[in-house]
């Protein structure tokens, strides 16, 4: 059985490890940081076996270097991004399989966030770097909103009891926000109720499910009429394609 063990790194930062219950070997989702990766295969018995980075930010690869040299394994990363140690570098539609775990993965192009991050789909998983969030997605850093909005998009038509396995502690505050673009939206109530109960015990609120997501992330509502009112409400312009709304509601979020 295969299962996910978060490690938290920095302020915010999660670097997941996939493993299964008869194999030490696991594979490392974004290792910002080593010594917390470390210190956790440490207290578990666990050993890197693979290494996945989706982007080439710091706070994903930063330990990857580190961790090499305590194990050599392969390191699977974005064809188009630099990423220390790299061993494989994918593009969409590549498919690699971790022997160790079973598991056979599909690569999907998601950029928006940087110019070539990538995501990893499979077993109904989704480890999506910064380009989802729980309740929101990444600021466009090197994309645009059409590549972001078609990256998400895409992400949208995965199975909706797909688990979102995304980098980083943001879902309540992106809930928060989310509230102030739908305040009706019942779903969306009752999940930020239950995300600040979890936050007040310091407990992980992921994975989510796509189809969470579906019912209560404005960046994958754009087509929604509630959401749509409201980005023309913000901008006080009318806004005819949802990649408009889309750009408009990113806009607002980054304001603050």
């Amino acid at each position: 059985m295969i299962t996910v063990m978060e490690v938290r790194a920095f302020s915010d930062n999660y670097i997941w490890l996939i493993r299964r219950d008869d194999d030490p070997r696991v594979a490392v989702v974004d290792p910002g940081d080593a010594a917390p990766v470390k210190r956790t295969l440490a207290e578990h018995g666990l050993e890197p076996g693979a290494i996945l980075a989706t982007h080439h930010h710091a706070d994903h690869i930063g330990g990857v270097r580190e961790l090499l040299a305590q194990c050599q394994v392969p390191v699977y990363g974005p064809a188009g991004e630099s990423i220390p140690g790299r061993t494989h570098a994918l593009r969409d539609g590549d498919r690699i399989t971790l022997d160790f775990l079973g598991l056979t993965l599909e690569v999907l192009d998601v950029p928006g966030h940087t110019a070539g991050h990538i995501a990893y789909f499979g077993d109904n998983m989704l480890f999506c770097g910064d380009t989802l969030f729980a309740g929101g997605c990444g600021r466009l850093f090197e994309g645009t909103p059409e590549q972001m909005h078609a990256s998400l998009a895409r992400l949208a038509s995965l199975p909706p009891d797909t688990r979102i396995y995304c980098a980083h502690e943001y879902t309540e505050a992106n809930l928060r926000f989310a509230s102030r673009v739908e305040p009706d939206n019942p779903d969306l109530a009752r999940r930020l109720e239950a995300v600040i109960a979890l936050r007040r015990e310091d407990r992980c609120t992921l994975p989510s499910t796509l189809d969470e997501e579906l019912r209560t992330n404005p960046f994958l509502r754009a087509h929604v009429a509630n959401v749509k009112q409201a980005a023309e409400s913000n901008t006080g312009q009318r806004l005819t394609r949802p990649v408009d709304v889309f750009a408009a509601v990113r806009r607002w979020k980054d304001a603050g």
